[in-house]
């Protein structure tokens, strides 16, 4: 194995075939990220979304997708011109990779429930390790009047990278926690990343939530609207299938223990608001 790559994954638990496969996935989703860093990619655009909560701010779940959004809308932008900085860090540390972009209009339901038609979609594949693909979304149109802030990653070098700050990332989760429609799932990692917020007191960005909503949705929705529509969801989620949904990326299934409907509804009652 690769020395810098054996070195970044000793820092993980790897105990059990799950607990290797989600440390070989954060250990290359920072290697993109590293090579991205490379090519300039950080001037334009943002990185967001779980696993960005998890590389940079300790979120106590694994994540696989990697999510970015432009700086400013761009519907010309395209990720292709930073396909050889990426596959070059890859290459550095062993792993040979194929990227390719996804035709979005042979996507399952499932797939584009939640996607805009101005997201452009890669896979990145590794064809060293079959099973490994991470999937990259870019939002080339992004709803904006959102903050960013330069955060630091040690491994494989000194590097930053320009993530959305984290009240802007709560607008975005609740967005997704609220809207997200899958008809015969339901994607317990957005109720893992709630909690998250809450417990640790990040304060939520209404504004750039309405204006998420605005775009996405087309709803014009004041602070009560949508508390009112949180509850509803929280209140009639079957808790069963979020939980199903998360407990493959956490550490502890007990930590799921006290989850419930009304445990939730506390939850919604304790968000602070920016």
């Amino acid at each position: 194995m690769n020395d810098i790559l054996e070195q970044m994954l000793s820092h993980y638990p790897m105990d059990t075939a799950d607990a290797r496969r989600n440390a070989l996935y954060e250990v290359m989703q920072q290697v993109v990220l590293c090579g991205l860093y490379r090519g300039g990619f950080f001037s334009e655009a943002a990185f967001y979304g779980g696993t960005c909560l998890r590389i940079f701010h300790g979120l106590n779940r694994y994540s696989e997708d990697m999510d970015f959004c432009l700086l400013k809308k761009d519907e010309n932008f395209t990720l292709e011109k930073y396909f050889p900085d990426i596959i070059d860090e890859c290459r550095l540390l062993g792993r040979e990779v194929e990227i390719t972009k996804k035709d979005k209009h042979n996507f399952g339901k499932v797939e584009s429930a939640f996607l805009k038609d101005n997201t452009d979609v890669y896979n990145l594949s590794f064809t060293t390790e079959k099973s490994l693909k991470i999937k990259i979304e870019v939002d080339t149109e992004p709803p904006l009047q959102f903050d960013t802030e330069e955060r630091l990653l040690l491994q494989p070098f000194s590097f930053f990278t320009r993530c959305v700050s984290l009240p802007n990332l709560f607008a975005g989760k609740m967005h997704a926690l609220v809207f997200r429609q899958w008809k015969h799932r339901v994607k317990g990692r957005d109720w893992y990343d709630f909690e998250w917020y809450v417990r640790n007191q990040v304060p939520l960005n209404f504004r750039h939530l309405q204006v998420r909503i605005k775009e996405f949705n087309g709803l014009d929705v004041n602070r009560d609207q949508f508390v009112d529509l949180l509850k509803e969801r929280l209140s009639t989620t079957d808790i069963r299938q979020v939980k199903a949904d998360v407990m493959p990326f956490v550490r502890n299934p007990h930590d799921l223990d006290i989850w419930s409907n009304n445990y939730f509804l506390q939850l919604a009652g304790m968000i602070r608001y920016e």
